[in-house]
């Protein structure tokens, strides 16, 4: 199958445990077909010594000398078997493990706008289920269909050099099952790749009851998601159903055929055997060699089927594979990190999977060192400024430079490496305090940790944890409350020691004294950083250089806290009303 061809390189890869693999097949076969002569030759001697008298004990000796070869080859057969699936089967798990890390790596050079249009549930499975379909055909696909190959090619030998003829007649029904195996691949890919979108489907509903459980419960929806479950399980469990019912045909076809093949082998041959063309042990040597392509044969259907499903299962593989990244670094970028001057020149931006213009011709100037406040209600682009400055999205129109330099120049670790940033969605990992915090930088003491905590006012709450700071805050932080996930993200991007600090409402689950001890805290750690702080509030206790009023992707008010008081606009609107509810 032509999707099956992007598994080559894995193949190339490891062709020497490849070779080596079709090897220990080849020699394990022909253990298999060589007792075939041993009891054609042996129940010939026996039939030509039972005719006459007082041969017993020769015909004794025959049966034990031919029982102790055949045992002999039945071990060599074995340990041969052994050394195949060492190899093949080994082999397909190193696959198995090369394709995991490859698609996983491309996951993360992937753009943010991938992972809006795509569902987790759907990317979960790609790397799962559907490279375990994958790795059924790398290994136990290949290992059984090799096997038919070379039992069938030396099968097929021996018979011919027995009879021509009678040989024909035993294949003759092979043709037919590789037709109706040939007709019944079809459906099953078809088939397939259905069941595959639906198990995608089925695990991304999962996924998402699983992390949205608290608002399930306390919106008392538990049977209506288990009923909107129900329903895709059904669908799933009918198109695999479906599925059986069509690889059902398989195994009542094998038998019809072999049945043939076996009836043809006793009637013809016991024919011929009666006009002395062959002997009564070349009889049992053809019912020994159908009997032996019994399971090989059988596995035909098997292995058609694991190789369709692979085939669908690789197909929506290579459909991520082959998607390229939007935002990929330059050959040669700047690989050193940005000081701290930031120009916005000219910018509009829309984003891609939604067609939502978020800024429009936005221009502002922060120069290396200078505090700058963002502020503006909901939607009105304030966060889509801190994704251009992380390259997280390219801009529509216009450039953004820093150091003078364009940011579509710098090496993408570098840039980001350079910007500590705190989002307003505080996301954590299910470990420790101690290591989320030190996933700001994996190098930093436990000290700097404690630091970190204890400038984002967070070393109080974990003393009163029983653990410290190796208390596990469980996924997504849910042993945590707002307030805590919120500056234990801070804390993470204060940890960077970076020279551009972005904080984007990364204060607003906590209360206004607590904000005030944070701002405090910050206030030597920040000289000589440029800061962005997007927010919807202001921050009474900062004397910021600028402040920028943003309304539907555009400056409706910039200047300072004087000027802007002084111009008696909405930020003076805004700073009474705050004031007053204070």
């Amino acid at each position: 199958m032509k999707d099956l061809r992007s598994l080559n390189k894995y193949f190339i890869k490891y062709k020497w445990r490849l070779s080596l693999g079709l090897l220990f097949v080849a020699i394990s076969s022909k253990f298999a077909v060589m007792p075939g002569n041993v009891i054609q030759q042996m129940l010939d001697k026996v039939v030509a010594m039972s005719a006459q008298q007082n041969r017993g004990e020769e015909i004794f000796g025959i049966v034990l000398q031919g029982g102790l070869l055949l045992l002999g080859l039945a071990l060599l057969r074995g340990l041969f078997m052994f050394m195949m699936r060492q190899t093949i089967i080994v082999m397909s798990r190193h696959i198995e493990f090369d394709q995991k890390n490859e698609i996983y790596a491309h996951y993360q050079r992937l753009h943010t706008a991938f992972f809006k249009a795509n569902f987790t549930g759907d990317l979960m499975n790609r790397i799962s289920e559907d490279v375990s379909r994958v790795r059924m055909y790398t290994g136990p696909s290949i290992m059984y269909f090799t096997s038919v190959v070379f039992l069938v090619i030396f099968c097929v030998w021996d018979m011919l050099r027995v009879d021509v003829w009678l040989t024909v007649c035993v294949v003759a029904p092979l043709p037919l099952l590789a037709l109706s195996i040939f007709y019944v691949n079809k459906i099953i890919h078809r088939k397939s790749s259905r069941i595959q979108a639906q198990l995608s489907a089925l695990t991304t509903t999962a996924q998402e009851s699983y992390s949205g459980i608290r608002v399930i419960k306390s919106f008392v929806q538990e049977r209506n998601m288990m009923r909107f479950f129900e329903t895709t399980s059904e669908q799933y469990r009918k198109s695999s159903i479906d599925l059986s019912l069509t690889e059902a045909v398989y195994f009542p076809a094998m038998n019809l055929f072999i049945g043939f093949s076996m009836l043809s082998t006793v009637l013809i041959g016991g024919y011929f055997a009666i006009n002395g063309q062959i002997s009564t042990g070349n009889i049992a040597q053809f019912v020994i060699y159908i009997n032996l392509l019994m399971f090989p044969i059988s596995s035909i259907g098997m292995v058609a089927s694991m190789t369709q499903r692979a085939g669908a299962s690789q197909a929506r593989i290579d459909e991520f594979l082959h998607t390229k990244p939007a935002i990929v670094s330059p050959a040669n970028g700047i690989a050193t990190p940005p000081a701290g001057d930031v120009h916005f020149n000219d910018i509009s931006f829309t984003y891609p999977h939604t067609g939502i213009t978020a800024l429009r011709h936005f221009s502002l100037h922060v120069k290396a060192g200078e505090k700058v406040a963002i502020i503006g209600r909901t939607g009105s682009g304030k966060s889509t400024l801190a994704h251009m400055l992380l390259r997280m999205y390219d801009t529509t129109e216009g450039a953004l430079e820093l150091d003078g330099h364009n940011v579509n120049r710098y090496d993408l670790d570098i840039l980001r490496g350079g910007i500590a940033y705190a989002p307003q969605e505080a996301y954590l990992f299910s470990d420790t305090i101690l290591n989320n915090i030190r996933f700001g930088r994996a190098s930093a003491t436990e000290a700097e940790v404690k630091e970190a905590a204890r400038m984002a006012d967070l070393d109080k709450d974990i003393a009163g944890f029983q653990q410290g700071y190796e208390t596990v805050v469980g996924e997504r932080g849910v042993m945590l409350s707002g307030g805590q996930k919120q500056r234990m993200v801070l804390a993470r991007a204060l940890l960077k020691k970076s020279n551009i600090l972005l904080l984007d409402e990364c204060l607003s689950a906590v209360d206004t004294q607590t904000e005030k001890t944070i701002l405090n805290n910050l206030g030597t750690y920040l000289q000589g950083k440029t800061v962005l702080v997007i927010t919807h509030r202001i921050f009474t206790s900062w004397a910021f250089d600028k402040i920028i009023i943003l309304d539907n992707g555009n400056i409706a008010e910039q200047g300072t806290h004087d000027e802007l008081m002084a111009l008696d606009g909405r930020y003076a609107k805004l700073y009474r009303h705050q004031t007053e509810v204070a």
